[in-house]
């Protein structure tokens, strides 16, 4: 799990004192005593003058999405000069989503130039109508996370550790306050369970480098005529932490923070969590479906080897095992897990895909078969 994900994770977690109860749907304010119901207009008017405003989100709720999406638009109506950064890219994606802004690209064009299965490994389809959205009102997009290299070396030696030239121009984060030292301990203790290898110190500057490395590329972009808002994960907004408090610290000090909740978790918003919160409308649970293939990828240099092998999964009926190197699939070498991903998804149900796979000092063929539509 992206590291991210955990933080987005803390929305989930009762770390507060209820509040009142919520209007079944709609805007509740948080930057006052007592959260308090708000017309729609009044909030979208303030926070527009605003430099920047933050949209959070769970990266896989559907309608966190839908939300950001018709927040962006009644925004875009206020002040129609507007840039958008995304949690979801690296630095070095930026040509990238300038050719698409420009209308270069085609969306498969785009998501293979992003290496979009590599990089955030979530589902496209819950994030293409905010690119489509900046695309048609050619709203500049801006990349505004790191290379996971980078991270992932933070956690492992800490940040002191990390030469500066490998730190992709991000200064030191300022320093975490002690309820969000908290949060992120208890954060770090869930991954520890699941099998984390960071200490506790290089745990939360490694969170801090992410919260840094998006402050900085959305305060890049502040007192430019345009407003700026930062689509990232929920995590990284509450309670004025994380992106906010490096904002601060950037000097930018005109914030807005908005999030999606959910019902469930209504009882659990507090006065301080945001400046406001949009209560999703409940919906009829849906089981999700069963991975199709029931892997969990990495990539390891050139290799694509298989992390995990969900059990009772079809790649354990077929015979794949956890450390399985995926060398090339209906025919075709591999070299990175889209190109896995992509063929998976594609194939055809009722459908057989060979697969050449390497373990330990042999190479040999499984043949998945894929079940046929019920």
């Amino acid at each position: 799990m992206r590291p991210t994900a955990w933080l987005a994770l803390l929305l989930l977690q009762p770390f507060f004192a209820a509040a009142q109860e919520c209007a079944p749907a709609g805007w509740l304010r948080l930057d006052r005593e007592r959260p308090a119901a708000v017309a729609p207009d009044a909030l979208i008017a303030d926070m527009a003058r605003r430099d920047v405003v933050l949209l959070g989100e769970s990266h896989v709720e559907a309608d966190h999405h839908r939300w950001q999406l018709h927040t962006l638009a009644q925004l875009q109506a206020q002040r129609p000069q507007m840039v958008i950064g995304f949690e979801t890219f690296p630095r070095r994606a930026q040509p990238v989503l300038d050719k698409w802004v420009a209308g270069e690209l085609t969306e498969q064009q785009f998501l293979a130039e992003v290496e979009w299965d590599e990089v955030w490994n979530t589902p496209s389809e819950l994030y293409m109508p905010l690119f489509e959205f900046a695309r048609l009102h050619r709203v500049p997009m801006v990349a505004l996370n790191v290379d996971k290299k980078l991270t992932e070396a933070v956690a492992a030696k800490g940040w002191d550790a990390v030469p500066e030239r490998e730190r992709e121009g991000l200064t030191r984060p300022a320093p975490a306050p002690k309820a969000y030292l908290e949060e992120l301990e208890h954060v770090y203790r869930m991954h520890k369970e699941s099998g984390g290898k960071a200490t506790l110190k290089n745990f939360i500057e490694a969170q801090q480098t992410w919260d840094r490395a998006m402050a900085q590329g959305l305060a890049r972009q502040a007192g430019r005529g345009a407003l700026v808002v930062g689509i990232i994960g929920s995590g990284h907004l509450r309670f004025g932490y994380g992106v906010a408090l490096q904002l601060r610290d950037l000097g930018v000090t005109r914030v807005g923070t908005l999030l999606p909740v959910g019902r469930a978790q209504c009882k659990e918003l507090v006065a301080g969590i945001a400046d406001a919160a949009f209560i999703i409308p409940e919906r009829p649970a849906v089981k999700p479906p069963p991975p199709r293939l029931g892997v969990q990828l990495e990539q390891e240099g050139a290799n694509v080897r298989l992390l995990e092998v969900i059990a009772g999964s079809l790649a354990e009926r077929t015979g794949l095992r956890k450390g399985d190197v995926i060398v090339a699939a209906a025919g075709k070498p591999l070299a990175r897990m889209g190109d896995l991903v992509r063929t998976v998804r594609s194939a055809p149900d009722g459908t057989w895909l060979p697969l050449q796979v390497r373990r330990g000092a042999e190479t040999q063929e499984i043949l998945v078969k894929f079940p046929p539509a019920k």
